[in-house]
């Protein structure tokens, strides 16, 4: 399979550091935004406002129409999870059936409790879908930093090629069949950063931290296990690689996110945070599943208000003793 051009649809800070990676790898690359206002701002300042001092490759162009950008061999999805349904539905009728499109948002579907490669498959069925994730901030891939990923679709010849395809010295792709333990990792880590987040925030000390990444990476394990997710993925980069970096730095938004909750601060760091959305649908699918996920389900009660932040803390530690597992 050959990718000549590819268009990266969604114009925030991860989708400009993909279109960076795609012009490195020598391809045609459009990056598509639906903020005009966004897009004359980029095109006048040759940076996306939201990587400041990150340049755009010279390869990338920018674009407005998503019909044009929907003509590209290759295209990337680089949207918020919860806005993945309404860009597969926009693009019904534009994308030619058999191309596939590479989902890089990490989330479940909040009302249906889907992963973005169902959401894909019930709007595009004539797409296959592939999942990219793992351990990266879009500041670091933007500038072309040591940066290594998973790319996973159902056809191993499908994954194979989309890596070598979007693949440069500096962003290493391995591929691999498991998309559900790739989803998985994804957007479970997510509302764990949330978690580690909280402790910061409050202050409670590093030594809880390392905890919650433990054994909120024993809860993400057992919830992939119950969904059919194979051990090595969880493992790897997209499992507890993207957990370990997710858990400790204000660079994500998940763990700001968090940190802004136990200072009380009302306000939050003022970006998106796919947990926050996340929390919810997967502690119900867990619980559908006889999955035990406390940390995940005390994250989503803190944020729908159901408890305080002491007060989950409490409850944490009051659990029965066990054997670890």
């Amino acid at each position: 399979m050959r990718f000549r051009s590819v268009s990266v649809l969604g114009a925030g800070a991860w989708g400009t550091a993909l279109a960076n990676v795609a012009a490195r790898a020598g391809h045609e690359v459009a990056l598509w935004g639906r903020d005009p206002a966004l897009l004359a701002q980029m095109a006048q300042a040759c940076e996306n406002p939201r990587l400041p001092g990150v340049a755009l490759e010279p390869g990338v162009r920018l674009e407005a129409d998503l019909a044009r950008a929907a003509g590209a061999d290759l295209l990337l999805a680089v949207v918020p999870a919860q806005a993945t349904r309404d860009l597969a539905e926009r693009l019904r009728g534009l994308v030619a059936p058999g191309r596939p499109i590479v989902l890089c948002s990490k989330g479940i579907e909040r009302g249906t409790g889907l992963f973005m490669s169902e959401v894909l498959a019930q709007s595009l069925p004539d797409n296959p879908p592939a999942i990219l994730s793992g351990p990266s901030f879009a500041a670091d891939v933007s500038r072309g930093l040591p940066t290594a990923v998973t790319l996973a679709a159902q056809d191993e010849g499908l994954a194979q090629a989309l890596a070598a395809a979007l693949g440069n010295p500096s962003f290493r792709l391995y591929h691999s069949t498991d998309v559900t333990g790739v989803e998985i990792g994804g957007a479970a880590k997510n509302v764990l950063a949330i978690a580690c987040g909280i402790a910061a925030g409050r202050g409670l000390g590093a030594s809880a931290g390392a905890a919650l990444v433990a054994r909120g990476f024993a809860e993400l394990s057992r919830f992939g296990r119950a969904c059919g997710a194979r051990p090595d993925t969880l493992m790897g980069l997209s499992g507890l690689g993207d957990l370990v970096l997710t858990c400790g730095s204000t660079q994500s938004r998940n763990y700001a996110f968090g940190c802004a909750i136990g200072r009380g601060d009302a306000q939050g760091p003022g970006k998106l945070a796919e947990g926050a959305f996340t929390a919810a649908v997967l502690v119900e699918l867990a619980a559908a599943r006889g999955v035990d996920m406390p940390i995940s389900a005390s994250v989503d009660a803190i944020i729908a208000g159901r408890i305080g932040v002491d007060a989950a803390v409490e409850a944490l530690l009051a659990r029965p003793s066990k054997a670890e597992g």
